[in-house]
């Protein structure tokens, strides 16, 4: 009986591997072409919005992965990629802002608010892409975040039949970067199969379009 158990769980093992390794390898090389220089950017015309994914916040300023995020998406916006950008986070409460810290950050570097959306509901990955089509409607987008995290990003996009390039944000090492490297394994396997049965995004609402006008999100 203890072989026949153990038989069963290396087998689980040997399949959970094979299942983690197989779909980060897709999700990795079907968007490996997507990710994009800021020169090679600039060559892409009638983008919607750049989408910055949200990231830690140290009570109301950005974490150095997040502010690296939001000079990325800076630098693009002056570059003239596209009008609008799109800060997608997380403010499910009060005591954490990830949308506010990130406008703030962007209008105090000389962005008009009018030009910066906030998506309050950006929870996941997942979400942020999904409301960036529904909410936002937004359907040809720049995406920043870091290297490792953009091909998740990508994958989704496309999958939810959005027309996607992103822009890595990686200037420096991060503090337990190697953690968030094994987290993303698991993530991309997770949101391989969501993409597959495409679920309505945790939080919904009326649509605000990104050719309108960004304060419309403001929420003070």
């Amino acid at each position: 009986m203890f072989r026949k158990i153990l038989k069963c769980l290396i087998i689980t093992l040997i399949a959970i591997i094979i299942i983690l390794l197989v779909t980060n390898l897709i999700v990795i090389t079907t968007t490996k072409d997507k990710v994009i220089s800021n020169e090679q950017a600039k060559d892409l015309t009638d983008n919607d919005c750049i989408l910055i994914l949200g990231a830690g916040i140290y009570g109301n300023n950005p974490s150095p992965m997040l502010e690296d995020r939001l000079l990325q998406g800076l630098s693009l916006y002056e570059n003239n990629v596209s009008p609008k950008i799109l800060v997608s986070g997380d403010h499910t409460t009060e005591n954490h802002d990830e949308t506010n810290t990130m406008k703030d950050y962007l209008v105090g570097h000389k962005v008009p608010s009018q030009d910066v959306f906030m998506d309050h509901a950006g929870i996941s990955t997942y979400d942020s892409l999904y409301r960036t089509k529904q909410i936002f409607k937004a359907g040809k987008i720049i995406i920043v975040t870091q290297e490792y995290h953009l091909y998740r990003a990508l994958y989704i996009a496309d999958k939810l039949n959005i027309e996607a390039y992103g822009v890595a944000s990686n200037p420096r090492t991060y503090l337990n970067q190697e953690k968030r490297e094994i987290r993303e394994i698991l993530a991309r396997t997770k949101d391989f199969f969501k993409s597959i049965i495409k679920p309505t995004s945790t939080y919904l609402g009326e649509e605000i379009p990104i050719t309108s006008n960004g304060d419309i999100t403001n929420d003070y």
